[in-house]
């Protein structure tokens, strides 16, 4: 029996035969990358999934989950009144840091797609005066946190690509020579891929006569993604027992935080998340909650509007607590949720994408209404024991880059509608708030900064505004675009 007709027979069991429309044009290379990506789809899941999708119990349930929702009890950083004290806090995380019981985890598949910019997300050049890429300053930071508290014991970076993002970003931290993190302490692993489905049909789509509409599985993929590529069992070999977990998106984020680790550590977590309070009912943040002595997050737009706007006896949110997607996970956890199959639920993303339609006569893509399948890995935290909340500054923690410039009439539909963020997440208003942040640690420390003058900081220059305020002269003018490095 020819390749052809044995995955003809295994296809139309599941009425997906028109994956192979186009084979006889195919050339022998094409065949057999094609027949690999066929071989590589569990069908089964998918019509289930597609069922699922169709029945929508998944949002039922959700929408059942939010109406039992209430606050998340937290820490916040910096906050005397924790149950656990900021500087015990501070001091526990350090023992961990300096042990090299801490690694990073950072999931970088995305494109900049939203942003106009056509490569890796983290490539692009954030810095308000040095243009330096998302990459070099989140390297930068593991490199001082290593620096300060690891001592002898480097933090390792295990990075995530999407097959999208792979070989650029292989190549870009290659010409860049890591930005100075040791080749040994970066681990650099791909993502898995899930099939796209015409919303309409279930069928399983094709990118081109010779690929199957392939998408990342979400940055949940990494719980599956670690056991795979033996960065689990890589973990255990170096000693690292939790993960600092981030998106590249965010170039505020305290990397290593030494208190919110110590608070993950002293409350015997096993899984910790960091939240910004929302500034309104609707903001486009995932709300953390508890339901029956568990914490779950419930995205903002699976929460109904009603409940999303329910208040405190003092005019206060009720579900205040925001996620930033920053966490602290248990090496042992992951290991023992990676074993389970149904660790995480898959997330239906519908959009619109070029593919080819089914039993077209000609291979000429088009935009077709597609369901996608992703996982999220805050789908972990309800199987975590002890979960803890921690409470961050947003202005100084959280200033995530999402798309590029809205127009004004965006802007203001959004502002209408209650939703945050008329003109935020842009490079305009991260670059803003990084220049505010680091604005505020010069004056503190006694220098001058004139009004109007963008200012930067690298983190091998100062970590954080205790450490400028040692390396600042007394008097410091700065009158002119200063990056300080």
């Amino acid at each position: 029996m020819t390749m052809k007709a044995t995955l003809y027979n295994a296809l139309e069991t599941f009425g997906q035969q028109h994956l192979l429309d186009f084979w006889d044009e195919l050339n022998g290379q094409q065949q057999g990358s094609l027949a690999a990506e066929i071989g590589g789809i569990d069908f089964d899941e998918i019509a289930s999934l597609y069922e699922e999708y169709k029945r929508n119990r998944r949002a039922e349930e959700v929408r059942a989950l939010a109406e039992r929702a209430g606050a998340a009890p937290s820490f916040r950083l910096g906050d005397p009144e924790n149950r656990f004290s900021p500087e015990e806090a501070r001091r526990r995380g350090a023992e961990a840091l300096r042990a090299g019981r801490v690694g990073v985890g950072l999931p970088a598949g995305g494109q900049g797609t939203r942003l106009g910019f056509k490569h890796p997300k983290g490539m692009y050049p954030i810095g308000p005066v040095s243009k330096n890429s998302l990459f070099q300053i989140l390297v930068e930071k593991i490199l001082a946190a290593s620096r300060r508290y690891g001592g002898g014991a480097p933090i390792p970076l295990y990075l995530m690509t999407s097959p999208k993002t792979d070989a650029e970003t292989r190549d870009f931290l290659a010409r860049h020579d890591r930005f100075g993190l040791p080749e040994d302490d970066l681990t650099i692993f791909c993502q898995g891929t899930m099939p796209a489905v015409d919303a309409a049909t279930g069928k399983v789509l094709l990118a081109d006569r010779d690929r199957v509409a392939l998408s990342p599985d979400g940055h949940g993929g990494m719980l599956a993604a670690l056991a795979r590529h033996g960065c689990l069992d890589d973990l255990r070999r170096r000693g690292v027992e939790h993960l600092f977990y981030l998106q590249v998106d965010n170039p505020l984020v305290e990397i290593c935080s030494p208190e919110f680790l110590g608070y993950h550590l002293l409350s015997g977590s096993e899984m910790s998340t960091e939240v910004v309070a929302k500034r309104t009912p609707l903001d486009r943040v995932g709300n953390v909650v508890e339901v029956e002595g568990r914490l779950q997050v419930v995205e903002y737009s699976d929460l109904p509007k009603r409940v999303a706007e329910r208040r405190n006896a003092d005019g206060s949110l009720l579900l205040s607590a925001g996620s930033i997607a920053v966490h602290a996970i248990n090496v042992a956890f992951l290991e023992r949720m990676a074993a389970r199959a149904d660790a995480l639920p898959f997330h239906f993303a519908r959009k619109k994408v070029q593919c080819i339609k089914p039993g077209s006569a000609r291979p000429l893509a088009e935009k077709v209404e597609v369901v996608q399948f992703e996982r999220f890995i805050f789908d972990l935290i309800p199987a975590a024991q002890n979960a803890i909340v921690v409470e961050v500054d947003r202005e100084r923690h959280f200033a995530p880059l999402k798309s590029g410039a809205r127009r004004g009439w965006i802007s203001r539909l959004l502002k209408s509608t209650g939703l945050s963020g008329e003109d935020e997440d842009t490079p305009e208003t991260v670059r803003a708030q990084m220049v505010a942040l680091h604005t505020g640690w010069l004056r503190r420390a006694g220098a001058e900064v004139a009004e109007g003058v963008a200012v930067e900081i690298s983190p091998l220059f100062a970590l954080d505004e205790a450490d400028l305020a040692e390396k600042i002269p007394p008097q410091t003018r700065v009158s002119e675009p200063a990056y300080f490095s």
